[in-house]
């Protein structure tokens, strides 16, 4: 296998499959038999998911809310998502950990790294709630925050796209796909993968993130395998 650790970034968006809103039990399902597939292949995974599909902080935010609550509000939507997943991988007979970066202790247990890489040891996923615990942060800067603490080897960032392209490919069907591209000349082209705090991040830990097809059955082992799927963004 190309990774040992990894890091699975999902955005709240794709956990609503067809639906306008929520969340889609029959897509949640899918995506825990594909993380029980990679389990299964001794790979140790963690978990962060977006909030989008319950509530987006940037949004309520626009709508005149006050930002920080706003966050907050998109913190716990997080959870939410969390413990939705984590009832599908152990539905799914695969061991899991819930920990939040709010104190939540009725439902998850709070943040603590040494645990978190314990659990991961111990073959269990690890999903990691409530973003970074502040507000002004996405959940992408959680994602690589938290892949740093717990020295995951890489990030996948699952999408319902096939890679990064020049363009919006849903908008343009001539956008050229990226097989392989640097951070700096996604920097330079202004390609949207992450937000820039989360990216810059990554970059100066040297951390590579690969943004991939979640929705494609069977794609999260092939790049776990070192197929050529998806996207790789690299120093």
């Amino acid at each position: 296998m190309a990774y040992k650790r990894i890091l699975l970034k999902l955005s709240g968006e794709a956990l609503m499959g067809n639906r306008d809103y929520g969340i889609d039990p029959k897509r949640l399902a899918e995506y825990a038999e594909d993380i029980k597939e990679i389990v299964e292949k001794d790979i140790e995974v963690a978990v962060v998911i977006g909030g989008g599909n319950i509530f987006r902080g940037v949004a309520g935010a626009s709508n005149g809310m006050d930002r920080v609550q706003a966050d907050y509000m998109g913190m716990l939507a997080t959870v939410i998502n969390g413990l939705a997943l984590q009832s599908a991988l152990e539905d799914a007979d695969v061991q899991t950990r819930l920990q939040t970066a709010i104190k939540i202790e009725a439902i998850a247990e709070p943040y603590i790294k040494r645990k978190a890489v314990r659990h991961l040891e111990k073959g269990r996923v690890v999903i990691f709630g409530a973003g970074t615990g502040n507000p002004f942060f996405t959940t992408d800067s959680a994602a690589v925050l938290r892949a740093i603490e717990v020295n995951a080897d890489v990030i996948l960032k699952g999408t319902r796209v096939d890679g990064v392209y020049d363009s919006d490919p849903e908008k343009n069907k001539d956008a050229v796909k990226f097989n392989n591209i640097t951070f700096v000349d996604v920097l330079k082209k202004g390609l949207k993968i992450m937000d820039t705090t989360a990216f810059t991040l990554s970059q100066e830990n040297n951390l590579p993130i690969i943004v991939f097809d979640m929705n494609t059955r069977g794609n999260l082992l092939k790049v776990i395998s070192g197929e050529n799927i998806g996207t790789v963004v690299a120093n």
